[in-house]
């Protein structure tokens, strides 16, 4: 298999409609109500929001093979922590790495900007994920319910990995 990664940006105008198009694989999930699930799919993973996301800062990695994309990510920089509230594969395509690749990307972007962490929500009932990030390196470290808008709500983790940037700890330097 050959997987390819690719940066999106907004100068590449197809990068939202290639994002969105995976929806339809990737949203078959038995843990979410199917009306939540449309209006996640409508409101937070449309294209149009996925163009915002990359306006505001959001970085995308599209995995391919053979030029058929397979999964994607995206995180954004904040204050404290790189945050990556979106790492999808279609289901033919799970356990193969392309997670693993994804979270090495996303982790050296992380060191490149000297951010101590890397935190990513995944639903509380979604085991097979949380086995994943916990084998990547992640820990639970806060349980939150969150309003996504018309009484939809997300009840997730919150998955945390330190990252060590090179730099001297706040222990060292005190």
């Amino acid at each position: 298999m050959d997987i390819h990664e690719a940066e999106l940006t907004s100068e590449r105008a197809d990068c939202a409609q290639i994002l969105a198009g995976l929806d339809d694989e990737i949203w078959e999930s038995p843990l979410i109500w199917p009306d939540q699930v449309i209006y996640m799919l409508t409101h937070l993973q449309s294209a149009e929001r996925i163009g915002q996301n990359i306006e505001q800062g959001y970085r995308y990695w599209l995995a391919e093979d053979n030029g058929q994309p397979v999964g994607y990510c995206g995180a954004v920089a904040e204050r404290n922590r790189l945050f990556l509230p979106k790492l999808f594969v279609v289901p033919d395509y799970r356990v193969q790495g392309i997670g693993k690749q994804f979270i090495n990307i996303v982790e050296r972007w992380c060191r490149e900007l000297g951010l101590p962490r890397v935190q990513s929500t995944v639903h509380k009932g979604n085991n097979d994920s949380i086995r994943a990030y916990e084998h990547l390196g992640f820990s639970i470290v806060d349980a939150i319910e969150t309003d996504i808008g018309e009484g939809f709500v997300m009840d997730d983790y919150v998955m945390d990995k330190p990252i060590e940037t090179g730099s001297q700890s706040e222990e060292e330097l005190a």
